[in-house]
């Protein structure tokens, strides 16, 4: 019993670890800029668009293409630009902006 305590525990400080690399990405790449996790900026907060599109199994993909190539008018008028990010850093992003609460 004890092993599986530690083990939980063990996961959860990963997955903490894992959240904040994530912000810091977020950060590092100025996405920080334009958005924030819990109210609109110049973007939708995170978490709007965590909730937007909760349970859609195609938006990873389609969003990771997005923070690459930039889009508009799914949030408003004001367009996102292209970011400079690989793919992996995209893949990383969404799944950090899509796991908000």
């Amino acid at each position: 019993m004890k092993a599986v305590y530690v083990a939980m525990i063990a996961a959860g400080v990963v997955m903490a670890g894992q959240a904040q690399a994530d912000e810091a990405l977020a950060k590092a790449k100025n996405c920080m800029s334009c958005h924030a996790i819990d109210k609109k900026l110049v973007g939708p907060a995170y978490k709007e668009v965590a909730a937007k599109y909760k349970g859609d199994a195609k938006a990873p993909a389609m969003l990771a293409a997005k923070v690459k190539a930039g889009g508009k008018g799914t949030w408003g008028q004001i367009p996102m630009p292209p970011n400079n990010v690989t793919e992996d850093e995209a893949k990383k992003l969404v799944a950090w902006v899509l796991s908000q609460k």
